[in-house]
This record gives C-alpha cells, sequence and structure tokens, in this order.
C-alpha cells in the first residue's frame, strides 16, 4: 500500500462502465485513490485525463500489472467476455480484484476464479451496484417491517427501448460473449431476487431475439420459485416502448407497486458526483405505493446510495472484513442464469441441483 492512508486503484476499461459507473465512485469513496486507468482507445484516453487529471493513463492492461507493487487493487470494467482472464491476470499479479457484473460468462469458470482468489489469500468481489437501489432498499425495509405480510410473488422488470441495435458486443456479438439482456439486465434481477427473497429451487424461462441482426437475446422473461414459496416474475427488454412497475411485490396483508428507476445512474451520466446535496434522493412524485385493497398512499423511497459498495470495499481492504459482495452469490445468480438458458432452449421448468438452491 502507499504511504497516504488511501489505496491505490487500476481500472480496466473505461467505457459506460469504467467512465460512468466505477472511475466516479472510485474517487468519491473515502480510502480509495484512482491511480490508474487502462484503455486503448484515444478518444477515451482524452476524456479519462479530461475527468481524473493526474491519474495515469495505460493502453494495455499488461503494462498496468508490470506496475502491480504500485497498486493496491484492480477493477475490470471491460466486456463480459474478458472479464475472467483480466481478473486472473490481477490475482497473479497478487492484487485484490473488483469485476463489473456477471463476474464470468459462465458459473464454472466463475468458481475457478474464486478459487484462484481464495489460494492467493486475495479479495474478490463482483460489482452489483444495484442491490443499493432505492427500489431494492425501500423493499427490503418494507419486508423487514412485515408491512406486506407474508409474500407470494414478486414482479420486477428493467426494461427500455432500443428499437435499433447498437453496433456492440452487448447487441451483436456472439452468444459466448456474456451480450443480451440476460446477462447485461438479468444480471441485476436475478441477484435482487435472490437477495430479497433467498434461494430458488427451480426456473422457467423464455428468451427471444426479436430484433433484425442481433444474435443474442433481447426481449426476455424469467419465473424462478423460491425455496420459501415466494415466485419471482422477472422481465428484462430493449423493445419496451411503454414499460411495467419497476416493482410490484404482492402480500397477504398488502402490495406495493414502484414505477421509475433509481435516480442515481441519471446523475451520474449527467455528471453528478457522490456527496452532493441530494444525492440518491427520489422526488415525492415518484414513491412507490403500499395498498391492501381499501387504503392505498405513497410510501417514502429510501435514498439509493451507490458509493455504499466502495465505502465497504475500502473497509475490506483495511480491515480484512468480507467484500461488499461474496463472490458465490453471484456464481449462484449466474447457475440460475445457465438454468434460464436451458429453460427456453427446452421449453421446460428447469429443477436445479440442490447445492445451487441451498443457502451457501
Amino acid at each position: 500500500m502507499s504511504s497516504s492512508t488511501d489505496f491505490r486503484v487500476g481500472l480496466i476499461g473505461y467505457g459506460p462502465a469504467g467512465a460512468v459507473f466505477h472511475a466516479p465512485l472510485i474517487a468519491a469513496a473515502r480510502g480509495l485513490r484512482l491511480n490508474t486507468i487502462v484503455t486503448a482507445n484515444p478518444q477515451r484516453r482524452q476524456q479519462a485525463l479530461e475527468d481524473h487529471p493526474g491519474v495515469l493513463v495505460e493502453t494495455d492492461s499488461a503494462k498496468l500489472f508490470e506496475r502491480a507493487g504500485e497498486l493496491d487493487l484492480v477493477v475490470v470494467a471491460t466486456p463480459n467476455s474478458t472479464h475472467d482472464a483480466l481478473a486472473s491476470a490481477a490475482l497473479e499479479a497478487g492484487l485484490p480484484v473488483v469485476v463489473d457484473k456477471p463476474l464470468t460468462p459462465t458459473a464454472e469458470r466463475g468458481r475457478a476464479l474464486i478459487e484462484q482468489a481464495r489460494r492467493r489469500g486475495l479479495l474478490l468481489s463482483v460489482f452489483q451496484n444495484r442491490r443499493w437501489d432505492n427500489d431494492v432498499l425501500t423493499v427490503s425495509r418494507l419486508l423487514d417491517e412485515g408491512r406486506l405480510g407474508d409474500v407470494h410473488r414478486f414482479e420486477s422488470r428493467f426494461q427500455r427501448w432500443v428499437p435499433t441495435p447498437k453496433d456492440t458486443w452487448r447487441d451483436r456479438g456472439a452468444p459466448g460473449e456474456g451480450g443480451g439482456v440476460l446477462y447485461d439486465l438479468g444480471s441485476h434481477l436475478v441477484d435482487q431476487a435472490l437477495r430479497l427473497f433467498g434461494p430458488v429451487r427451480s426456473v422457467y424461462a423464455e428468451l427471444d431475439e426479436r430484433r433484425p441482426g442481433v444474435e443474442v437475446d433481447d426481449d426476455s422473461f424469467l419465473a424462478l420459485t423460491h425455496l420459501n414459496g415466494v415466485r419471482s416474475h422477472l422481465w428484462m427488454s430493449k423493445l419496451a416502448a411503454q414499460s411495467g412497475p419497476r416493482f410490484r411485490v404482492l402480500g397477504n396483508r398488502a402490495a406495493y407497486t414502484k414505477h421509475g428507476f433509481d435516480p442515481q445512474e441519471a446523475a451520474l451520466r449527467s455528471g453528478r458526483r457522490p456527496g452532493e446535496s441530494g444525492w440518491g434522493v427520489e422526488s415525492e412524485q415518484q414513491w412507490g405505493r403500499l395498498g391492501d385493497g381499501e387504503h392505498d398512499r405513497a410510501i417514502p423511497t429510501e435514498n439509493g446510495c451507490y458509493p455504499a459498495f466502495y465505502e465497504a470495499l475500502a473497509r475490506a481492504l483495511r480491515d480484512g472484513t468480507a467484500p461488499p459482495v461474496d463472490p458465490t452469490e453471484v456464481v449462484t445468480g449466474l447457475e440460475i442464469i445457465e438454468a434460464a438458458r436451458k429453460s427456453s432452449a427446452e421449453a421446460a421448468v428447469v429443477t436445479l441441483a440442490p447445492e445451487t438452491a441451498t443457502p451457501r
């Protein structure tokens, strides 16, 4: 570690994930200091220098690993197909690693990466930032308070309107590259369902390629049956000109319905930074509603808090505490995604293996 109190961070990738999410959140986190950004794109190199004066910019990750002794953490924010190779190289260089979601394209490769980190005695975590979305935090609060009663159905949507495919790996890459809405958006929805309602015993899925020219799913649906009996219905799409509720949670005492997205992503894209007044605060007009058939009222939304991830990461590096996201939980999500692909291909419900459906 450096002579200062801050851990020095190398960020690989300065596309939307690196530039919009990781770099600003790292820069705002107490105990972390953005030291190096890796990007081969000339425009992104210039943008990185303008966004973060004084930060080193490398064109190749190999150059970053040659300077491993000058760093304390590596963050991988590159295309999905490169996650495990870059994370593995960082671990071999003796550096703790944060990987943007999904951890790897397959559960098997994820387990191998976890084992490598264990052998090296190094921290490995995954940037599942939407655990700190305002709507997830609000539902978690309502569950803790018992205001919904026993939940029997959870509906979750992450839908966008992008009728013309973009010329990127997310829309036009080969299926093995980890593109498509199941990996991109479903990684969040599955993770949130697991966090709120626990292990899953069976999966049914419909994965479709609707837009001309795409080779990966762009309009998909998952039905998860949790061990506790809750059924999660998850929709993800790039062809939703009108979206349904972000969340609808049905219990035997009340239901909660929430529209709209957490404002943090839009704030980051507009150039706002964590720590500014009103960060993560949602307007009253966007609050969800809690009702029981006779009474219905707006419920204040919890403040979203993406900065919590890197604040907890800094504590884990400093104190040896658990990372903010356990990678074994993420591998469970990858197993559900793989079961969804199998379900869609076979038009059948897939029952998960006992080790997947059992809390770890």
